[in-house]
């Protein structure tokens, strides 16, 4: 039905010491108001989401891809992220002739023409849709999160590293959603190690 669509692409969460790395990708379409779309660390809270609705109502299709902790320790933020990407695009069915357009330096290995463009989330509405997406569909993670840890307080810091957060890892430990390759954590586990043998 439609021709030469553009597909734009985008993550969030690749700074935090816990969580997964969301990647959204999002086709608008021809006949969607772009109006108000920018990169989403540049609006507030309550406009994100409201732009997130009307995206999910309104565009052609929208996707997201995840990767989790344990991904990330395993294969670098980098390659989680890019993994997380491949797997937002590839959720995208039916759509054969898109081009798509990441934010960024690097691009995912995709079956698609694809191009990384530098601050593209504030240059293409097809990215600051992908960017608003991938940030508010993370947040509702880590408040999900929370309920589980309260004691962390992820909806409030999202799992970023915040002072609050680095002294609750301090007190509490790790989760099973914090990332171990990620400093301060990884110095903090080389400590802990370092204890445990002098102990023994």
């Amino acid at each position: 039905m439609y021709e030469h669509l553009i597909c734009g692409v985008d993550e969030a969460g690749r700074g935090p010491l816990a969580g997964p790395v969301y990647a959204s990708a999002v086709i608008l379409g021809p006949n969607f108001n772009t109006e108000g779309l920018r990169d989403s660390k540049k609006l507030s809270e309550s406009k994100r989401y409201f732009l997130a609705e009307q995206i999910k109502r309104n565009a052609l299709a929208w996707s997201v891809g995840i990767c989790t902790a344990n991904e990330i320790d395993e294969v670098n933020i980098h390659q989680a992220t890019l993994l997380a990407m491949e797997r937002a695009i590839k959720t995208l069915k039916g759509f054969t002739s898109i081009k798509i357009l990441v934010d960024g330096l690097f691009c995912p290995e995709v079956d698609f023409a694809c191009e990384a463009i530098v601050k593209g989330d504030d240059k293409v509405a097809e990215i600051s849709a992908a960017s608003i997406i991938a940030k508010t569909e993370r947040d509702l993670k880590m408040i999900e999160i929370d309920k589980i840890y309260p004691a962390y307080q992820f909806k409030k810091h999202k799992g970023y590293p915040t002072k609050f957060h680095i002294e609750m890892i301090k007190k509490n430990g790790l989760c099973e959603y914090h990332r171990k390759s990620f400093s301060p954590i990884k110095e903090m586990l080389a400590l802990q190690k370092k204890h445990a043998r002098l102990i023994f």
